[in-house]
Formats: structure tokens, C-alpha cells, sequence
């Protein structure tokens, strides 16, 4: 028999179990073996460059697999079967058109690790990769996960902004073009957007999509960011051919997008 101080031991370290936060996979992971992608495991010497010398495939990768952190040995990544003929369009996981509103909008798709922004006439101008708040925070001890919710963006800062929070009992981390929509919560630049949900519960992107949010896009007091609400539907990145997820123009041709 079990002594009892035993007994209660084993009981509180299994509690501990149950409570320690499980890593989330890649998105590349998940996806790579989805009709048209590939499967490939980072190796020994491998790196973004290496992988992919041509400027414009290694960003398609990146974007595809939500991350622009180093490649590490034992990594998968998705790469695309006919990478030199498929476009961002195609890889998209927002629909190239939805209904017209009156004021522009940035979508905020948790579940597929992307943003997208669109024009009053409904028009998907760009998207690209993101990562949210993570479940669980251990610095802080509690839930950091993105708030979901319809809001509007209120504060801009420029190439200088930084966390007055974190690290934790320090501040200054890097938030560069950070663009505020939920109190304390932003999207801003950070070159660690590493395929899965890993912020304190800002929304990462790649420095030059929140660049071009910040001084291009997002107008204060009137562009929304919608998170996780009223998603344009699109399924799962899925090369199905060179016009991309079901998407065309009105003239059979394929639809335009400003990244290629």
C-alpha cells in the first residue's frame, strides 16, 4: 500500500501535468501534405537562403509556413510541388472578394495563423502571416490568449514602438510599426513569428506586412480588425492549380495580387 504523503504527492504532481502548456505544431507541419505541398525536414546546414536563393520563393515559404524565425534540424516545412509557379494568391487563406463595407477592414484568422486586409469595396489588397497570444503565459501565470472580438484601430507608433510591459518587470521589447486595437493589444512587426500562437497577446507579423499597415493601410477611428469574427471563408491552403483556390476574375484570368 501506497503511503498516504505518497498517495498526495502523486496526486499533486500529476495535477502539475495536466497544467504544463503542450507546444503547439508548426503550421507547415500541419499542412504539408495537403494536395499540392510537399513535406521537407530541415537538415543539417540548412537555412532559409540556402533552401531558397531566389528572393521571391523564400518569402512565398515563409508566408506559407507562418514563420520567418531560423530553420532548425528536425523542422518540416510545406513547400510547394511547382513553387516556381504558384503565387501567394494561390497559397491564400482569405477569399479574394467579399462584400463591400463602408470602411476598411483587417481580418484576423487565428486557426490559420494569417491576416488579410481589405477595401471598402471588398477587394483583398494583402494578407499575410501572424501569431497571437499564446493559451497560457508562465511569466505572468495566466491566460495570454488574442482577444476575439469586432474593434477598431486607435493608436499608431512608428519604427520605435516598444512594449512598456515586457519582459516582464523591464519593458522595452520591440513592437516596430505597432498599430492598436484592443486597449494594450496591437499588430506590429517582430522577427519572431515562428508558425504557431507563441505572443503575450499581441498579434506578430512580418515587420514590412505591419509597415505597410501602419503608413499605408489602417485608418484611425475607422479600419476595423475583425478577430476570429465574421472570417472570410476559404478552406485550408490547398494548390489546386495555377489560379489558386477557387479564385478568378471576371475575365477567366488570374486574380490579382500586389505579392507574387
Amino acid at each position: 500500500m501506497i503511503p498516504r504523503l505518497h498517495r498526495l504527492a502523486l496526486l499533486v504532481l500529476a495535477g502539475w501535468v495536466l497544467f504544463i502548456p503542450v507546444a503547439e505544431a508548426r503550421y507547415g507541419e500541419e499542412i504539408c501534405n495537403n494536395q499540392g505541398f510537399k513535406c521537407h525536414e530541415v537538415k543539417k546546414g540548412d537555412n532559409w537562403q540556402r533552401l531558397f536563393p531566389s528572393g521571391r520563393d523564400r518569402n512565398l515559404v515563409q508566408r506559407l509556413n507562418r514563420m520567418n524565425t531560423r530553420l532548425r534540424v528536425g523542422m518540416v516545412i510545406a513547400v510547394p510541388k511547382n513553387l516556381g509557379t504558384t503565387s501567394l494568391g494561390d497559397i491564400s487563406p482569405f477569399p479574394a472578394k467579399i462584400e463591400s463595407s463602408d470602411q476598411s477592414q483587417v481580418f484576423v484568422n487565428q486557426g490559420e495563423l494569417a491576416w488579410g486586409a481589405y477595401d471598402k469595396s471588398g477587394n483583398l489588397i494583402k494578407w499575410g502571416p501572424m501569431s497571437g497570444g499564446q493559451s497560457y503565459c508562465e511569466d505572468i501565470r495566466e491566460r495570454c490568449a488574442t482577444p476575439s472580438g469586432q474593434f477598431t484601430a486607435f493608436r499608431k507608433e512608428g519604427a520605435d514602438c516598444i512594449s512598456k510591459t515586457f519582459p516582464l518587470n523591464e519593458g522595452g521589447a520591440e513592437m516596430p510599426f505597432c498599430t492598436f486595437f484592443s486597449g494594450g493589444v496591437a499588430f506590429h512587426g517582430s522577427a519572431e513569428v515562428p508558425g504557431f500562437h507563441a505572443s503575450h497577446g499581441c498579434v506578430r507579423m512580418f515587420t514590412e506586412d505591419a509597415r505597410w499597415l501602419n503608413t499605408e493601410f489602417v485608418e484611425l477611428g475607422k479600419t476595423r480588425v475583425m478577430v476570429d469574427s465574421s472570417l472570410p471563408h476559404s478552406p485550408r491552403p490547398l494548390v489546386k492549380s495555377t489560379y489558386g483556390i477557387g479564385m478568378s476574375n471576371s475575365k477567366g484570368g488570374m486574380p490579382s495580387f500586389p505579392w507574387h
